[in-house]
């Protein structure tokens, strides 16, 4: 039902900013929501927190003129209460039902296509290379990224098409070029950026394994193979071959002090290994990614920090608000890092989640085979990543 075709109630219900819900959130503070989507879509992915009660009335309990005694008994009537749905308009309409009533509420201007444009820069203040590095946080899939300036110029790592003009901009004003656009891998949960900054004049870096899947654009960007560097000022960043995830699966060393993992480690989890070639060739892809993390990562200094390209609702943020994490840290408290060969192959392969929404399409997307618009790539990509392993973490407290 698109927004226009609900009712106009004669009652004005208040919006909130997105960016304001998410601060609220993050301050710790009690919210309540009510999510009006089909159940269906709300399982799928809907706001979380530490402090957030979240309940799932679909809109269409609300579109008769009296609204059953049972739905109305679900909403809590002694505090204020936020309607989200996808774009704002089933909630603008359930909303002034409820206020017609009585009801706190307001509405979540945009709903969860606005909630999707959250898009973070936190400063990774545990990084001790050249420059300053900053790490971005989508909340809305947790998918991260990294932006690392130097003097004059800076690269991103894992940008998402939906934010290009952010890249740029957040350079330009810490008074750089953006140099580089690198891509840990072919992603299966978002479209990549590096494209589209190529095409504004950045040198966009693909792992040369990676193009080995069928890669259209090899023309348009740089292979990377194992070892080549890229410097950015006066640090430097070198790829470092880490497959599992996928074969292409490439992990970037900044400056010999932060690991960016991509999604072959996260700080609470480890990468799933069955989105390039399915469940069959899940387990031969775990076992690749059990070499990677002992023969590639594993052998780092302990005080390297790491940082992937997502984090679950699982995670735990470190001081400094990142979702970063010293290496010594990670083996000390997630088991899967000490296992043997066999007792980690038979962990990673128990408890996968659902794959990612749209996930063929959008690597078909991120290969160049599927051409679609910026609209359509934005809707592709909404919902959870389920990039890692497990749904829970893997990590103890």
């Amino acid at each position: 039902m698109d927004p226009e075709d609900f009712p106009t109630l004669d009652i004005d219900v208040e919006t909130v900013d997105p960016e304001a819900l998410y601060r609220r959130i993050e301050n710790g503070e009690a919210i309540t929501l009510l999510d009006v989507r089909m159940a269906s879509e709300y399982d799928k992915w809907h706001i979380e927190g530490e402090n957030v009660e979240s309940i799932n009335v679909p809109y269409f309990e609300f579109l008769e003129d009296e609204v059953d005694d049972e739905t109305l008994d679900r909403i809590p009537d002694d505090r204020p209460v936020t309607i989200v749905c996808a774009k704002g308009g089933a909630s603008q309409f359930v909303g002034g039902k409820l206020a017609e009533r009585g009801y706190d509420v307001d509405n979540l201007d945009g709903g969860m296509n606005a909630w999707a444009r959250i898009y973070e820069a936190v400063e990774v203040t545990g990084y001790d290379g050249a420059g300053t590095l900053w790490q971005y946080q989508r909340p809305s899939s947790g998918c991260l990224g990294y932006l690392l300036v130097d003097g004059d110029e800076a690269a991103v790592i894992d940008p998402l098409r939906a934010f290009t003009d952010r890249y740029l901009d957040d350079a330009a004003a810490q008074g750089a070029d953006l140099v580089y656009a690198l891509d840990t891998h072919i992603h299966a949960d978002h479209i990549s950026g590096v494209r589209e900054l190529a095409d504004a004049g950045v040198e966009g870096v693909l792992p040369a394994p990676a193009a080995d899947r069928g890669v259209t654009y090899t023309d348009a960007v740089t292979l990377a193979d194992d070892g080549d560097q890229f410097p950015v000022g006066d640090a430097t960043i070198e790829a470092v071959y880490t497959p599992g995830h996928t074969t292409g699966m490439t992990s970037y060393l900044v400056d010999e002090s932060f690991l960016a993992t991509g999604d072959g480690l996260f700080v609470e989890s480890v990468a799933r290994p069955d989105l390039e070639d399915g469940a069959d060739g899940a387990p031969d892809a775990a076992r690749m990614l059990y070499e990677s993390l002992q023969e590639r990562v594993l052998t780092l200094p302990d005080d390297t920090l790491v940082g992937g390209s997502h984090a679950s609702d699982a995670a735990v943020p470190a001081d400094d608000g990142t979702y970063t994490a010293p290496l010594g840290d990670l083996v000390e408290r997630m088991d899967a890092l000490t296992m043997d060969a066999d007792e980690f192959v038979d962990l990673i392969l128990s408890d996968m989640p659902p794959r990612p929404a749209n996930y063929e399409e959008i690597i078909a997307t991120n290969l160049g085979r599927n051409d679609v618009d910026d609209e359509d790539a934005f809707e592709l990509e909404l919902g959870p990543n389920n990039c890692a392993a497990s749904q829970g973490s893997l990590a103890g407290d």
